[in-house]
């Protein structure tokens, strides 16, 4: 018994890891597509199951496709109806992990597993070592399916075990049951049905036929549980989101559940017309019932799938409806808060960069709008005494750059990156820095302001058209340095550095202006000392506006 459990664990972490190493290798392997695909969703839900599909398909999990789902909908960067049809789309996706077994490619495992290997630790080229490492976890894959086997083959000869699988069969509540706690303790329905074809391969010998360990009608119900048990991860992730958020998770359970009860009431001619699509037994051709169960089951996992989803199809509106009734309430918008950082997919460093980039783009039009208020002063003549608003944003800036530089610090640990991802990282980790000092000098002149206000100090008419000057060229480039940054567009990078020489020539020709109103005497002092003030901080302004940009133009310059 000790040997059995030992067999079965062990096999079972050797699946999951050669899962995950698979995983991981192929979402380097295809990163900066799997996030151009995510970002490619529309309204229309067919097009979501697609893409749901094909990503679950790339990275051989449905509950990581959820979880990042749910992220999206916590970040606001996808609506519930766009989740709906994502997670639709990666039930279908997961079910090719079970096809991929029923090939049985056993025989082949330690081959696929040692050409993974010479290529992940010896190839030179990035790409290789990414390659290596998924045909590497995939003969890891099949090393765990094969442990697995060798110590569940006694189960079959053993008259006890036999009974206990023998009920399980009749019963299809107990073997419901079955699947939805294993998978919710494994967390991987994945592999829950890779133990399960593993389990139902095994041959007994009863009448001289040899049939399987469980057939299909007794693993069905198994792989149903497990459907409705991968739904947990799902609920794990949405604790402390916002109402999309559980709402998303939420719709995946009652989705699959009722997908389960649906199957379950029509179990047998389910059951008859996955008979009719799957290879059958042939005594005679020495094909026996064990030897197939794999692909029947595989073929099921497929079908209830595909099919649940044709059901819920056109009701994606209906069920969002649901939802939004059973969850209630409307999200408060709060500045100081993260709005598209979300841990829960950090473990994809393009979708996480991705990420980052819209948070950043976030502060930069937080600092867009101080300097825009700032401005306001010089077209009114009014600023407010109390300093709490502007502080406010202030106060948000830094608390976003201590959360941007947290999770860009995950990221690193999280992932192994490759050249172009830590070049990103970098690069937005130093374009923090500059977008919070933006707001820093934001809050310097408008202190200036107050001052001017309390004291009843005014400029020259001239010395107010060099300030609206060089106001209008710092909000150009602040303008053009965060598209650059947001559309990776190294012209308008490049327009930013040609401003920046522009910025200079402007600054000298007005500081010659100043000292000329000082030396006749149409300049108040008080005035003089604010207004070189205000020159200082606009010109850094323009400086942290030329490192967005160098340091978009780095970035491409690197890819």
């Amino acid at each position: 018994m000790r040997e059995l459990i030992f067999g079965v664990v062990g096999g079972l972490a050797i699946f999951i890891y050669g899962m995950n190493l698979m995983s991981e290798g192929l979402k380097k392997v295809a990163g900066e597509r799997l996030r151009k695909i995510l970002e490619a969703v529309t309204r229309n839900p067919l097009i979501g199951v697609l893409v749901g599909a094909v990503v679950t398909t790339i990275i051989q999990s449905s509950s990581a496709t959820t979880v990042m789902v749910i992220g999206f909908v916590n970040a606001g960067l996808m609506n519930l109806q766009q989740a709906i049809g994502v997670i639709m789309g990666a039930n279908i996706g997961t079910t090719v992990t079970a096809q991929l077994i029923a090939f049985k490619l056993g025989d082949y495992a330690y081959l696929l597993a040692g050409l993974g290997f010479a290529f992940y630790f010896f190839g030179k080229r990035k790409y290789a070592k990414h390659l290596g490492q998924v045909i590497f976890g995939f003969g890891l894959l099949f090393i765990g399916i094969n442990t697995m086997s060798d110590v569940l083959e006694p189960l079959a000869s053993n008259e006890r075990s036999l009974n206990l699988i023998t009920q399980m069969s009749n019963h299809p509540f107990w073997g419901l049951m079955v699947g939805l706690v294993l998978t919710v303790v494994v967390q991987s329905s994945s592999a829950v049905i890779g133990v399960l074809q593993s389990l139902a391969s095994q041959p007994v010998v009863e009448g001289g036929l040899v049939h399987a360990l469980i057939p299909l009608g007794g693993a069905i119900p198994i792989l149903l549980g497990s459907n409705i048990g991968t739904t947990i991860t799902a609920i794990l992730a949405s604790i402390g989101g916002n109402n999309g958020a559980k709402r998303s998770a939420l719709s995946h359970s009652l989705f699959n559940l009722l997908g389960t009860v649906i199957c379950l009431l029509f179990l047998s001619p389910f059951t008859k017309f996955v008979y009719l699509i799957s290879p059958a037994p042939n005594w005679a051709a020495g094909i026996t019932e064990a030897s197939v169960v794999a692909r029947q089951i595989a073929n099921a996992h497929t079908f209830f799938n595909v099919l649940n989803t044709l059901i819920w199809l056109p009701f994606t509106k209906l069920l969002a409806r649901l939802v939004t009734s059973l969850i209630p309430g409307e999200e408060p918008i709060s500045e100081r808060k993260v709005r598209y950082l979300d841990s829960h997919v950090v473990n994809n460093a393009d979708i996480a960069l991705n990420l980052s980039t819209k948070e950043l783009l976030r502060m930069g039009q937080i600092s867009q709008e101080m300097l825009a208020e700032v401005e306001t002063y010089l077209n009114t003549g009014e600023a407010d005494a109390d300093l709490s608003g502007v502080q406010d944003q202030e106060d948000t800036l830094d608390y976003l750059q201590t959360e941007i530089t947290h999770y860009l610090s995950l990221i690193v640990s999280r992932n192994s990156l490759t050249e172009r991802q830590s070049n990103l990282l970098a690069n937005l980790m130093h374009i923090t820095g500059d977008l919070e000092r933006i707001g820093d000098h934001c809050t310097n002149i408008r202190e200036q302001e107050v001052y001017m206000e309390e004291g009843n100090i005014t400029f020259s008419k001239m010395a107010l058209a060099d300030l609206q000057k060089v106001f209008a060229l710092a909000k150009e480039m602040f303008t053009s340095a965060l598209t650059a940054l947001a559309k990776n567009d190294a012209g308008l990078a490049i327009k930013v550095l040609d401003l920046e020489t522009r910025m200079d020539v402007i600054e000298k020709e007005i500081r010659t202006n100043h000292l000329e109103r000082l030396s006749v005497g149409s300049c108040n002092p008080k005035a003089a000392v604010i207004f070189n003030e205000l020159i200082r901080n606009l010109e850094r302004i323009a400086d942290h506006c030329n490192n967005v940009a160098e340091a978009v133009l780095d970035y491409l310059n690197a890819v």
